[in-house]
């Protein structure tokens, strides 16, 4: 895929995501045009202010409820990334209508606009909540994923294709756990709401590398999923914070444990590669020559962030950071991979507390 020749189009351009896709674009792909799409005309006259002004870039104020507003946006591009999402699991709650507009109108939207434009490739962002979802957050990027899987055929024999990305938390985006840690480090207590959890993390730099990696290898249908580390919200903190107090709060309304981006059921229909999952979509118009060399998981299987093969170290966390450790060796998860024993974190939670 020659990217100097595409015309892109990222929805929520303005957000952590977008602004870093616009970064990497600019640095390393170079397309004809690139085309930031929000609602917020702040945040398009601060990037455009702090150097993301480059000839081949446009910005367009719109929302992806307005779906005039995107078919206008969507004229002559030939790649779109679906970023743009109401993403806070509490506001979500709370605000379920607005939540239902924006993830699975919107979406909506989006694949008519496209269809009806002519795009040729649309991947769209979703999120391990989406896998067996207990909250509206999670609900509503499960039906995205879904419509965006089915909107192949809809768009029948027209080469415009739909996929998804599907990944865990994102390493200090706006809104993730890192910045708050970072804020309450200040104050001498961070808190965590159970010392068991676990998530699946990455940078926005390794997002932004899987979500082009996909649009190059999509054939339409596919849910791409990464392989990621997973690290304890706990042994976060104390990566972060080490000498600050750990206070648990418990489990807020909506969340897990533990998460889940390939669930036991997805896991029939999904083959893997070197450094990714693929899932494939149970309808009759997929073929399964797709993936030829790609291998088929065991019975069982299941990826999720408390049974992962690999776990950050409280060493690489800081790195990714950009915080200086001071943990020690024995402090961090081993360097196999595996978290702290259930005896030893025991002892700290008891130290700690």
């Amino acid at each position: 895929m020659n990217w100097s020749e595409q015309s892109v189009l990222v929805t929520g351009g303005t957000g952590s995501f977008g602004r870093k896709f616009v970064e990497v674009m600019l640095r390393d792909y170079h397309p004809r045009k690139l085309i930031v799409f929000s609602r917020d005309e702040l945040k398009q006259h601060d990037m455009q202010a702090g150097g993301m002004n480059h000839p081949s870039m446009r910005y367009f104020l719109g929302d992806v409820r307005d779906a005039q507003r995107l078919e206008r946006a969507f004229s002559d591009v030939t790649v779109v990334v679906h970023a743009a999402a109401l993403k806070q699991v509490p506001a979500c709650e709370y605000n379920p209508f607005e939540a239902i507009q924006t993830n699975i109108m919107g979406a909506r939207n989006v694949i008519d606009a496209a269809i009806d434009c002519g795009v040729s490739r649309i991947l769209a962002l979703s999120t391990d909540k989406a896998v067996n979802p207990i909250n509206l957050y999670g609900a509503t990027k499960l039906c995205a994923e879904k419509m965006f899987v089915q909107a192949n055929a809809y768009a029948g024999a027209q080469q415009t294709r739909f996929s998804c990305a599907r990944y865990g938390n994102v390493v200090g985006s706006r809104g993730s756990v890192i910045p708050v840690f970072l804020e309450q480090r200040q104050r001498g207590k961070i808190t965590v709401t159970d010392a068991r959890m676990t998530r699946f993390w990455l940078t926005l730099e390794q997002g932004v590398k899987f979500v082009v990696q996909c649009i190059e290898q999509m054939h339409g249908g596919e849910i791409f999923v990464p392989k990621i580390p997973s690290m304890k919200l706990v042994d976060m903190a104390q990566a972060v914070a080490p000498e600050c107090e750990v206070e648990f709060i418990g489990i807020r309304a909506g969340e897990k444990l533990h998460e889940v981006l390939v669930s036991e059921d997805e896991a029939r229909n999904t083959v893997e590669v070197e450094d990714m999952f693929v899932i494939q979509p149970a309808h009759s118009w997929w073929s399964n020559k797709n993936w030829p060399d790609a291998k088929p998981l065991p019975d069982g299987f299941r990826y999720a962030s408390d049974t992962n093969s690999r776990w950050l170290t409280a060493e690489e966390l800081c790195t990714l950071v950009g915080v200086k450790s001071t943990h020690s060796s024995n402090s961090s998860p081993s360097s196999s991979g595996k978290p702290h024993s259930t005896r030893q974190h025991r002892r700290e939670q008891q130290a700690r507390v």
